[in-house]
């Protein structure tokens, strides 16, 4: 099956190379180019293409503002092109808020070292996001709703910020099983067993969060849910470039009511504190008891995540054994699996995102077809159980 493409960028060389890497790749095929968001708009609802890549400073129309009529039309997939400097960061994380799907440096030198892995990149990246899941973002929240009643204040909470608006919690949580036999393809769906018992809440020493494509504004739909006074430390592990974390952990610090900062190398684990691994690095925790410290090692060119969550939930799992929530969220590839399967092991608990409200269902598909997920839940459900359930 061929993967038809809208190239949209107000630079004419940018749009006649990337158009001959994609018409080269195979499985792709460029069906139109637009010089600014207006005409991109227009061609989206009549060339109806799978997957439009979009620059987001071009004259008449920008980018943000046309991936959200786009969204609003016709939801389709759209890979950003961005340059990878703070502002760019910024300007990318309100294209993901408006919809799209995920990004890439629009400095090709930055994306791979020769011309032949730069078109493998590209398809893979084109490819994948086809498969992807748009609509599933373009629900925004529209009422503001009270804050949710906060566990027994500790000592070291943060102060409390503005909550952001919510959305009413979606279907209830349900923990699945195994998969029953390894030749199950991908795209079947979960088979959960019902049950009509409530988990026991537990204590958790740490609640770990990893996450890819899509990450970014799952992460913001459950942190700016939590009060200010959550009761555990978070640690968060989102596939993203170093240019980019900063931005996001300012973003997210702004809109959370729980304070969100960038990690750095000896930071003590807090309960009311979220700490997001910096791009480029890997992040470690150790330490026993209420004395976690964050560890932040050099970037390993072996690993093809920086920062990788089977690092990070390694970690974890040799040092608060049975006793981290380990989350898997939306994003391609798989992840995190062999990180739950260490947690599980020291008898954690993992949950992972279900299949409908991922953008990409990979990383959670690979955790949950292992029968390493303890539940699989709705993007609308994590804060709700984290509240109930984390002590």
């Amino acid at each position: 099956m061929t993967v038809s493409v809208l190239v949209v960028d107000d630079s004419g060389f940018f749009r006649k190379r990337l158009t001959e890497i994609l018409n080269g790749a195979g499985s792709i095929k460029v069906v139109g180019t637009a010089t600014n968001g207006r005409e991109a708009v227009e061609l989206a609802e009549k060339l109806r293409p799978d997957v439009i890549t979009m620059d987001y400073e071009m004259p008449v129309m920008d980018g943000i503002s046309a991936v959200k009529q786009i969204m609003a039309n016709r939801p389709t997939p759209v890979l950003m092109f961005s340059s990878l400097t703070y502002e760019g960061a910024r300007v990318t994380l309100d294209a993901l808020e408006a919809g799209a799907v995920d990004y890439l440096p629009k400095n090709f030198e930055d994306i791979a070292q020769n011309a032949s892995q730069l078109q493998n990149v590209l398809k893979q990246r084109i490819l994948e996001i086809s498969r992807s899941r748009p609509g599933v973002r373009s629900a925004r929240p529209t009422a503001p709703a009270p804050a949710p009643a906060a566990p027994t204040p500790t000592p070291s909470a943060s102060a409390a910020r503005q909550p952001l608006t919510s959305a009413a919690p979606s279907s209830r949580t349900r923990p699945i099983q195994p998969e029953r036999t390894p030749r199950q393809e991908p795209s079947a769906p979960e088979r959960p067993v019902r049950s009509g018992r409530r988990p026991v809440p537990r204590h958790y020493n740490v609640v770990a969060i990893g996450t890819s494509t899509g990450g970014p504004i799952a992460l913001q739909r459950i942190l700016t849910k939590l009060p200010a006074r959550f009761p555990a430390p978070i640690v968060l592990v989102q596939h993203m470039p170093a240019s980019f974390t900063p931005a996001f952990a300012d973003r997210l610090n702004k809109l959370c009511q729980i304070e969100v900062r960038q990690a750095e190398d000896g930071d003590e684990l807090k309960p009311g504190l979220a700490l997001l691994a910096p791009g480029g690095k890997q992040m470690l925790v150790e330490g026993k008891g209420s004395h976690g410290k964050v560890r932040i090692l050099p970037g390993d060119d072996r690993l093809n995540y920086k920062p990788c969550v089977d690092v990070t939930f390694g970690s974890l799992a040799r040092t608060y054994p049975g006793k981290t929530l380990g989350i898997i969220l939306t994003g391609m590839g798989a992840d995190g699996k062999d990180g739950c399967r260490l947690m599980k092991d020291s008898g954690s608990v993992v949950w992972s995102q279900d299949e409908k409200s991922c953008v990409i269902y990979g990383m959670p598909m690979a955790v949950a077809r292992a029968g390493l997920s303890d539940e699989v839940l709705s993007l609308e459900d994590f804060a709700p159980r984290l509240i109930e359930d984390v002590i």
